[in-house]
């Protein structure tokens, strides 16, 4: 996904209309070779931008799992509603 033109936080967003659900981790690989090198490119930096999104109506959080390491995975889609406010804002 070549989304290096967009900033980080919209490329996030960008990237749910690309795939059926995703975990922050799923999204950070998927994204590692453009925004790497940003500063706000952690787990955290990337699961607040999913968390403003589900507030914001552009994501809603799909299911949990517990991982391993005790950390709660949490997967995230954008329904047809987000898909639509992702694409009105940032069109292909």
């Amino acid at each position: 996904m070549n989304q290096q033109n967009l900033p980080m936080d919209c490329a996030v967003l960008k990237y749910f209309t690309t795939v059926e659900e995703a975990s922050v981790v799923e999204v950070m690989e998927a994204l590692k070779d453009e925004y790497s090198d940003y500063r706000p490119f952690t787990r955290k930096g990337v699961s607040e931008v999913l968390m403003t999104g589900v507030v914001n109506g552009m994501l809603v959080e799909t299911r949990y799992e517990l991982e391993t390491d005790g950390e709660l995975k949490v997967y995230y889609k954008a329904d047809e509603t987000g898909r639509g406010i992702i694409n009105r804002y940032l069109p292909d």
